[in-house]
């Protein structure tokens, strides 16, 4: 009884999850819609699809370090001209694309701005 009392203290006092922005507004419209209504970003519906489920994933994580467990998303962090960026997979061929800014100041709040969903292999 004791031991989960003392974990209780020492987890933060406030649980804010990931505030999320959209840098496109084909973006947006792709999450909350599930279309762009642009000819130039048209999707497959499964790719659709794994993309709102990696954004539910981000809105619902408080940290980064709560995307690791979740092995299907191979959150990473990008390196080379992508430096600074992160990326989850939306499906196989498909990836999204997104920032993090962290505050340490309480209650902590992480913004997760998504840049791209883009072809990992083009």
């Amino acid at each position: 009884m004791r031991i989960s009392i003392l974990l209780l203290s020492l987890q933060p006092k406030y649980y804010i999850n990931m505030v999320v922005t959209f840098n496109e507004d084909y973006l947006e419209n792709l999450y909350k819609k599930g279309t762009t209504g642009l000819k130039k970003y048209r999707f497959q519906p499964q790719i659709v699809r794994g993309y709102q489920k990696a954004i539910k994933f981000l809105i619902q994580a408080q940290r980064k370090e709560d995307l690791y467990p979740f092995k299907s998303l191979h959150f990473e962090a990008l390196h080379g001209d992508k430096e600074g960026l992160f990326s989850v997979k939306a499906n196989d061929q498909y990836r999204v694309e997104f920032t993090i800014t962290e505050t340490e100041e309480e209650p902590v709040v992480t913004i997760c701005n998504i840049l791209e969903l883009s072809n990992h292999y083009k």
